[in-house]
C-alpha cells in the first residue's frame, strides 16, 4: 500500500470511528454525497480539502499521518478450512456474516429478515466460536476477519455456492435503470489484454473502496449490489460450429 492509500485508509477509519457517513461528511463540506465518494474513490484530495475534512473529524494532518502507518488492515482476508466449511454448510450463517461485514447491526438484520432474537443470538454465538467475530455486550460485534474475504478457489464455499450464485445473478433482463450489462468481443494483443486486466482490477478496488466508505450508512439508505467482472480468451464461433447430427 502506497502512502496516499495509507492516508485515505486512515481517513476512512476516522470516519467510521465517529460513525459519520459520506452523506453527513458531504453536508459538512457543502458538497454532494456523490462528489465526496468520488474524491475518496479517485484519491484526488487537494491539501485544502484534506484540511477541511480533518477539521470536520476533529483531527489534524499530523495525527492523520501518524495514524496512517497503522491504517493497513491487518485482519485476515482468508479463512481457515474449518471456518470456510462451517459457512459452506450453513447458508444462513454465511448470509449473516455477510451482512455483519457490510455494517449491519444485530437489530437491523433480525428486523429485515424476520429472525427472532434467539435465532440471531445463536448465529452470533456460532460466528464467535468460529472466531470470525468477537461477540460483545448488547449483541454488538467486533469483526475478526476482513470485509473482502478471499474465498479459496477450490474451497468449500465456492464448491457449494459459486455456481448457484452465478446463475442467480445472471438470470435477469438487466433492463432497470440501475442495471448494466454489456458483452464486448474483439481481437486484442497481449499488451492490450494486460491494460484491460489492470483497469478491471482498479474497478474492483474502487468497488471495495465505495463499500468501505458506505459502511457507516444505515441499511435503509443503501442496497445490495453485485458486480461481476470477467475477462478470458474467447472466440465467437457459434456461426462456424459444425451442424448438429440428425
Amino acid at each position: 500500500m502506497n502512502q496516499t492509500s495509507q492516508l485515505i485508509t486512515a481517513l476512512k477509519r476516522s470516519l467510521k470511528a465517529k460513525g459519520m457517513s459520506y452523506r453527513q461528511l458531504a453536508e459538512q463540506l457543502q458538497l454532494s454525497e456523490a462528489s465526496v465518494k468520488r474524491i475518496f474513490a479517485q484519491q484526488n484530495f487537494t491539501l485544502s480539502r484534506l484540511e477541511q475534512i480533518c477539521r470536520v473529524l476533529d483531527t489534524n494532518l499530523y495525527e492523520l499521518a501518524k495514524s496512517s502507518t497503522l491504517a493497513k488492515n491487518s485482519l485476515p482476508r482468508q479463512l481457515s478450512m474449518p471456518q470456510e466449511q462451517a459457512l459452506a454448510d450453513d447458508p444462513t450463517l454465511l448470509a449473516y456474516l455477510y451482512l455483519l461485514l457490510n455494517g449491519w447491526q444485530f437489530e437491523d438484520i433480525n428486523s429485515r429478515y424476520q429472525l427472532d432474537e434467539l435465532k440471531g443470538i445463536r448465529l452470533l454465538a456460532t460466528l464467535d466460536r468460529l472466531k470470525l467475530i468477537e461477540l460483545q455486550p448488547h449483541n454488538k460485534v467486533r469483526l475478526l476477519v476482513a470485509r473482502d474475504i478471499q474465498w479459496r478457489l477450490n474451497g468449500p464455499v465456492r464448491r457449494r455456492h459459486e455456481q448457484q450464485i452465478k446463475m442467480m445473478f445472471i438470470d435477469n433482463s438487466f433492463t432497470a435503470p440501475e442495471h448494466w450489462l454489456r458483452l464486448e468481443t474483439a481481437e486484442l494483443s497481449s499488451a492490450s489484454i494486460s491494460i484491460l486486466q489492470r483497469r478491471l482490477n482498479q474497478l474492483s478496488e474502487q468497488f471495495a473502496e465505495l463499500a468501505e466508505l458506505d459502511m457507516a450508512t444505515g441499511p435503509a439508505d443503501k442496497k445490495g449490489v453485485g458486480l461481476l467482472v470477467a475477462l478470458r480468451p474467447w472466440v465467437f464461433d457459434m456461426v462456424l460450429a459444425p451442424p448438429a447430427k440428425r
